[in-house]
């Protein structure tokens, strides 16, 4: 049996070192299942490769890890067909025809509202609150940087909280699987010593309330304001294409208004 020791960090460390530097995430997670498995066997490089050809095939053979990759994927389909044809950019539109966002402030509050309403499922969130709120501040010049700060701090921090999502499931079936009685009242009475997610909400509306920037998110601020979404070599996330199919949509509903 494998014996814990300063190698264990190494396949997490490594991975996310990848992922920073290359901006590859799932290349970046497969070097790392396979440093993991081949120290798991003596670090042997060919015998690491197919235990971890393995481990992923196991993966699909638990019903509920593929149900959480397939919801994902088709999640994540819908909103870059949505945002393909033009659907974000008509919402958008409607928002701004009827004065709800018209201003710097208002689409940062979209965004905070959109990550505590949608709570199903914490990605679910940050791909709705970020496909609605990305354009509008692009638009009226707020940082990215602070739109992912956002949704961030009221994705997951909301989902935990709630137990009619995945997260909530997931929790009470581990309380559940150690004997504790009544799992569901459990849940919900733990919910005020959440500390860290209530502080995590309430301290991104204070943060948008006082427009606060510290250190480099006011130079991502200040950089957005001078027309620069990005910085200097930086590779975007998002497919360029649909970037510019908004752009183009945007300047089209601009003209029939």
């Amino acid at each position: 049996m494998y014996e814990p020791n300063l190698l264990s960090i190494a396949p997490p460390l490594l991975a996310i070192i990848l992922a920073i530097t290359t901006r590859q995430v799932i290349i970046s997670l497969s070097v790392g299942i396979l440093i993991g498995y081949s120290i798991l066997d003596s670090v042997n490089p060919l015998s690491g490769l197919a235990l971890a050809i393995e481990g992923v095939i196991n993966v699909f053979s638990d019903a509920g890890d593929t149900r959480v990759l397939i919801f994902t994927l088709v999640i994540g389909g819908l909103i870059a067909t949505i945002e393909k044809v033009g659907g974000v950019n008509g919402f958008i539109s409607l928002l701004e025809s009827k004065s709800w966002v018209d201003k710097p402030s208002k689409a940062k509050w979209l965004a905070y509202g959109t990550g505590i309403v949608v709570f199903i499922e914490s990605n679910m969130t940050l791909l709705v609150a970020g496909s609605i709120s990305r354009p509008l501040f692009d638009r009226y010049k707020v940082a990215r940087e602070k739109l992912a700060y956002i949704i961030d701090s009221t994705s997951a921090p909301i989902c935990i909280m709630i137990p009619l999502n995945a997260w909530g499931a997931l929790i009470i079936s581990l309380t559940e699987s150690s004997n504790i009685e009544n799992p569901l009242q459990v849940f919900i009475a733990a919910i005020p010593f959440n500390l860290y997610p209530i502080i995590v909400v309430l301290f991104s509306a204070f943060v948008i309330w006082r427009n606060i920037n510290i250190g480099p998110m006011r130079a991502a601020q200040a950089r957005t304001e001078e027309g620069q979404l990005l910085w200097p070599n930086a590779t975007p996330m998002v497919d360029p294409s649909i970037l510019n199919a908004q752009q183009v949509m945007v300047q089209k509903t601009k003209r029939a208004l």
